[in-house]
Formats: structure tokens, sequence, C-alpha cells
């Protein structure tokens, strides 16, 4: 790495130099998330007070549909590596997943739901690796929390535009849930278009090794002890960041009027998208180590503010607080697994490591629903904290074998 490309990362204004490949991903992720959090914004509570169903059923199905979307991330990811090419599996990820959303407001029962969410996570699931592996491809690595950090703010932007067009268009419905679920299928098909002809993928450079079966052992064995610490790392942490459905329903239990619920995950998203940008940046030129410690800190006041608040405004603190460790982590754990792994696995790399932090959601999501029905919401949030807490103790030696990787990799001639 030049001291002039360092010297460009530390510059005021330093997202302006991000190649547009980062800017146009971020678009499409943008898009897709305004269509995917309209609906999802709703669905819960849809589930819960239009179909009747209990709270236990609402984990599960949202465990079930990120563990879908974890496990076809493995394959897409191994085979994105195996054909040295990125964009196609990503664009048809997202292209399922628009094709799928019509089936939202045509569902006539709660399997249909859950059937069109399933089909949608696949979606999700086949675009997930090889997007972060491209994103990873495009950025210069003096740049690359910056870029995954851009990419998350972007991403994170659509999340909180969704739920607020959800509200309005709850509104102008008469809270009619399937019209506003037909509106989302527009920005879905935009961002279908925006991959198809705005993403360009780099050439795949001449010396890059070959990988014939990233899923071999030989292969997973050299991802390297560093990665498989931040993949420990996040699994730990993901027990405690479980589904966003959990923080409507507190907010809904509190008081807050059903044609506004949606705001909850506009409050959550707009702090998440401002931090995550900022956030990034940050971890090019601090410890990413220390960032992530924080990050939890804040994820443990979150729970701690949720589970011991009754008022809906302590309990919007505690959601604004949920988005904000939001913003200092996951683009950062992008960056770390792109740090850790060698160029020609990162597919596999991201596609194993969302495998592994799906079914750490799954396992979360069930025991969020399970408390929740058997001692409330105060039982769901405290044991949040708790896995948050057991997090933490791994960041230490992560963060100590970070430093001894990045003194590594500065001592390597260029």
């Amino acid at each position: 790495m030049s001291n002039e490309s360092g010297q460009a990362a530390r510059q005021p204004g330093g997202w302006r130099r991000l190649p547009g490949g980062i800017w146009a991903l971020g678009l499409v992720s943008m898009l897709m998330d305004v269509s995917s959090e309209m609906i999802h914004a709703l669905l819960p509570v849809y589930l819960v007070v239009g179909l009747g169903t209990t709270a236990l059923t609402v984990g599960i199905i949202e465990g079930i549909a990120e563990a879908t979307a974890a496990i076809t991330k493995v394959f897409s990811g191994a085979l994105s590596d195996r054909i040295g090419r990125r964009k196609e599996l990503a664009a048809l990820g997202y292209g399922l997943a628009a094709l799928t959303k019509p089936i939202f407001p045509l569902a006539p029962s709660v399997g249909w739901l859950v059937a069109a969410r399933f089909i949608d996570r696949i979606g999700k699931g086949i675009r997930g690796a090889p997007r972060d592996a491209l994103v990873a491809d495009i950025a210069p690595p003096d740049l690359r929390g910056a870029a995954f950090g851009l990419r998350q703010a972007l991403d994170t932007a659509g999340a909180f535009l969704g739920p607020l067009l959800a509200v309005a268009l709850m509104w102008v419905f008469a809270e009619n849930f399937a019209s506003v679920f037909w509106v989302a299928v527009i920005p879905a098909f935009g961002a279908l278009a925006l991959i198809l002809f705005l993403v360009h993928e780099p050439p795949r450079p001449a010396g890059l090794r070959r990988v014939r079966n990233p899923l071999s052992r030989a292969e997973l064995r050299l991802l390297g002890g560093l990665y498989w610490g931040v993949v420990a790392v996040a699994a730990a942490f993901t027990l405690a960041r479980f589904s966003e459905a959990f923080l409507i329903l507190r907010a809904q239990g509190a008081g807050l009027p059903l044609v506004l619920v949606p705001l909850v995950l506009v409050a959550m998203n707009l702090v998440y998208a401002l931090s995550a940008y900022p956030a990034g940046a940050l971890s090019d030129r601090a410890p990413r180590g220390a960032i992530l410690a924080i990050g939890l800190m804040v994820l443990i006041s979150a729970d701690l503010c949720l589970a011991l608040s009754g008022g809906i405004w302590r309990i919007g603190g505690g959601i604004l607080l949920w988005g904000l460790h939001m913003g200092l982590t996951q683009g950062l754990m992008s960056a770390l697994v792109a740090d850790a792994v060698p160029a020609e696995l990162r597919g596999t790399a991201f596609g194993m490591y969302n495998l592994l932090t799906g079914v750490a959601m799954l396992l979360a999501s069930v025991i969020a629903g399970s408390l929740w029905d058997l001692a409330g919401p105060q039982a769901t949030f405290l044991a949040g904290a708790g896995f948050a807490a057991l997090a933490m103790v791994g960041v230490l030696p992560l963060d100590r074998a970070l430093r001894r990787h990045k003194a590594e990799v500065s001592a390597r001639p260029d």
C-alpha cells in the first residue's frame, strides 16, 4: 500500500474517491431495501394482529427466513470463487427477489406469506456473498472500511425510507396492507435494472489463483485462523442481535399506534445509515477491534434500555441506540472478513460467515420469541444484553490478532 493512497483515505471528502461501482452497488441495495422494508415493517404486526399468530411464530418465521438466506450464501459465494465472476450471481439474486415481491399482496394465508418470505430470502442469499466479495474486489485496500460503510449506509437509507413510505401509504390506503405491498414491487424492479446496466465487474487479476473446489477442506483451511476468529465473535454477537421484528412488537406493546409502527424501523435505520459510513471510514484509520468493542457496549445499553424502560420515549431511545450499534458494527464486520482472507476465496469467506451468523440468527430469534411468550419482553432484551457481554470476551484476543495481521501486511513488500 502506497503512502499516497493512505493519505488519500485520510483527506476530507474521501468518499468522493470511492470507485463508481461502490456507489452503484449501494444504490441497488438501497432500492431493494426500500421494497423489502416496506413489507418487513408491516409484516410482524400483520401476522400478529391481522392473522392472529404468536410472537414465537414471528420469531420462527424471521429466523428461518434469515437462515435460508445464510445457507444459500455459502453456495453462491463458493460458486463465484470457482467461476471467477460475481455480478451475474448478484443480479440473479436481485432478480429472484424482485419476481417474488408480488406474492406478498396476493398471499391468502400465513403459509403463503412464509413461502414468499422464504423465496425472497433465497434471492438475498444468492446475491449476498458475491455482492460483498465484489465490493472488496472493487475497493482499494486502504478504503475498504469506507467502501463497506458507504454501501451499508445506502443500503440502510433504503431500510428507513421503506418504512417511512409504508407509514404514508398506510394512511393513504386506510391501513390496507395489500395496497402497500403492491407499491413495494416497484423499487424492487428498479434495483434489478440498475445492477444489470450500471454495475460493471473489474477484470480478474492475471496472477490470481484459480479455485476448483472452494468448499474443500484444504481451501477452507486457507481462510486462516484470523478469519475463523472473526466468525466466532460475529456468531456470539448475532445471538444478541435478534430480529428487529421484536423492536416493532416492543414499541407496539408500549402503546405506539398501529399506523405509526413502521416509524420504529425508520428511526432505527436513520441512525444506522448516518453512522455506517463514518464508522467505516474511521475503521480505516483506527483499530477495527476497538470500534467493534464500542459497538457491543452500545448494544448492551440498547438492550438494557428496552428491557427496563416502560415509557414509549425511553423505548425509543433504546431503538436509536440499537441503530447506532448496527452502524458501528455491520460494515466493519464485512471489512474484517475481506481483510482476513485471500482475494480468490472472498466469496466463500462471505458465504461461510453468513451461514454461521445466520444459524446464530435463527437461534437468537427462536430464543427471543420463546422468552417473549413465556416471560415477556424484558426477559428477551436482558438475554440479548447477556449474549452481547459474552461476545465482548472474544473481542480482546481478536483485536490483538488483528493488530498482528495488520503489521504483517504492512511489512510485506509492495
